[in-house]
């Protein structure tokens, strides 16, 4: 990649690699969020954006408000869902790439009868990348990308039925016990140095050893990004809507009700590097949200996190 190969000496391939950064937003989502399972993706991103390869850690942190109860009149409580990832990206060949993610998970609820507290290693998650298209010629007044891909989520995290009972936020999981699949779709465009990244993404979910399943997920996104380049360090900025729709759980088969909801975020952050480490700072804010019925609200979500390039 070209803004990687300046970086780290290497040979510019074309113009559009420095825009091509893997980021896939739609796979930010493929570790589910407030209506679909453990919150452990967060919508906060699956790559670096200056790093085509590499291994890191990253927290983000995640706020809801939610009923403490079923009923109308049930008290909101705070919940708070923390996790910190171990997190690669590998290339295979030049068009395939594979990626992981570990989670370790630590969330807390401020329930009417006290603090609520779990914590340990969640779902584990390997996802593939196939590049279709890109652009070859440098003179092109606009460069393109386009990826494809599919992931598999392998229920390493505890699913804790108890967790779900009286709670309108069925995402209070170390993990939805359940082995879950993604489709991802990557479109890139550039010119010279700013660029428009756009994703999508279906998660299909299945149902888990205690017969519940998460409703099946739909992400989309847009990324406006540039490229400062200050030839020691690099620096690119963001900002763009991404967007989630969940379907309804069920539980023996049978469609859960107030489990359902969507939500579109802004979201804007930066990522800067220097040799061979890279630091990304990310927030999210929701525009427009209907969760569970209006049960329950997301509040914001934010994240750090710490790379080196391989």
């Amino acid at each position: 990649m070209f803004l990687s190969s300046k970086m780290f000496g290497l040979p510019p391939k074309d113009s559009i690699s420095s825009f091509t950064f893997q980021r896939l937003a739609a796979m930010e989502d493929f570790d589910c969020d407030a209506c679909g399972c453990s919150a452990s993706g967060g919508s906060m991103g699956f790559s670096s954006m200056l790093n085509n390869n590499f291994a890191g850690v990253r927290y983000f942190r995640q706020s809801y408000t939610s009923r403490d109860g079923i009923f109308a009149n049930s008290p909101w409580i705070d919940e708070n869902f923390n996790t910190v990832q171990a997190w690669a990206r590998i290339p295979l060949t030049n068009k395939i790439q594979i990626s992981a993610l570990v989670p370790y998970h630590f969330h807390q609820r401020e329930l009417t009868t006290g603090t609520e507290r779990i914590s340990g290693l969640g779902d584990i998650t390997l996802m593939g990348l196939y590049s279709v298209f890109e652009t070859k010629k440098d003179s092109a007044v606009f460069t393109h990308k386009v990826n494809v891909g599919a992931g598999v989520k392998i229920p390493t995290g505890q699913f804790t039925q108890a967790n779900n009972l009286g709670s309108i936020n069925q995402s209070f999981q170390l993990g939805t016990g359940s082995w879950d699949y993604s489709v991802v779709s990557e479109y890139v465009i550039s010119r010279k140095d700013l660029g428009m990244n756009t994703t999508l993404n279906y998660v299909f979910k299945t149902e888990n050893k205690k017969e519940y399943q998460y409703g099946d997920q739909f992400n989309y996104a847009a990324t406006l990004f540039y490229l400062f380049d200050f030839n020691a360090v690099q620096i690119v900025p963001q900002a763009g809507l991404a967007g989630e729709v969940y379907q309804t759980n069920k539980q023996h088969g049978l469609d859960l009700p107030n489990t359902a909801g969507d939500i579109l975020f802004g979201k804007f952050g930066f990522e800067a590097g220097k040799d061979k480490f890279s630091i990304g700072v990310n927030a999210m804010l929701p525009i427009n949200q209907n969760l569970s019925s209006g049960k329950m609200e997301a509040n914001y979500r934010w994240s750090v996190n710490l790379n080196y390039t391989l």
